[in-house]
């Protein structure tokens, strides 16, 4: 067992360090940046979608930007999409799931704002139909996913694609530059934190 425990350590720091060395996906990281900034500077909003963990990390990531990260700050518009579960059973039942994400899209995004589609395989129904939504309106579409970035990868304006097929990696990375972004968003538009 303690041989399988640091095996997987050893293995989410690999990826980590592959990640680390990925310059052009750092660079990608800045442009989403930039890009929120710009957003939330104008008055738009920036929406999360995930399916499992990966909704959980969306829904974590909207938080840290409307509640706050380090520092105290006036809230930001940021919104997991699956959080009314009236809203997503119903557009599942009615319609079907992979509209859930769409509609919503359809209902809240405007032209500017900004669309994070978070799966690991960049194949989920549900979240291609969401950036193709998104893409419809003149949203921005920010893909995170695994290392191919799947059938999602043609409606991304950018892509944080992990280099690793693994699932947990992938999900542990997508929370590692989901904080960074909330951390430099936060730096950009507000200043620096006075402590840490």
């Amino acid at each position: 067992m303690h041989a399988k425990i640091k095996t997987v350590i050893a293995q989410s720091i690999a990826v980590k360090q592959a990640l680390l060395a990925d310059e052009s996906l750092l660079q990608t990281l800045q442009q989403v940046v930039d890009a929120c900034v710009a957003t939330f500077e104008a008055g738009g909003k920036v929406l999360f979608c995930g399916n499992g963990g990966s909704a959980a990390d969306a829904q974590h990531l909207a938080a840290e930007l409307s509640g706050r990260f380090y520092f105290d700050r006036p809230p930001l518009f940021a919104e997991a999409l699956h959080v009314n579960t009236s809203f997503v059973t119903a557009v599942a039942n009615d319609y079907s799931y992979a509209e859930v994400y769409a509609r919503m899209v359809q209902a809240a995004g405007r032209p500017g704002d900004v669309l994070f589609a978070l799966s690991t395989s960049g194949n989920s129904p549900n979240i291609l139909r969401a950036a193709e939504t998104a893409n419809t309106i003149g949203m921005t579409v920010v893909g995170m996913t695994g290392e191919t970035g799947g059938a999602l990868r043609p409606f991304c304006h950018w892509l944080l694609n992990i280099p690793s097929r693994d699932t947990p990696r992938i999900q542990e990375c997508h929370m590692l530059l989901g904080h960074l972004l909330c951390e430099l968003i936060e730096e950009q538009m507000f200043g620096k934190p006075l402590h840490r």
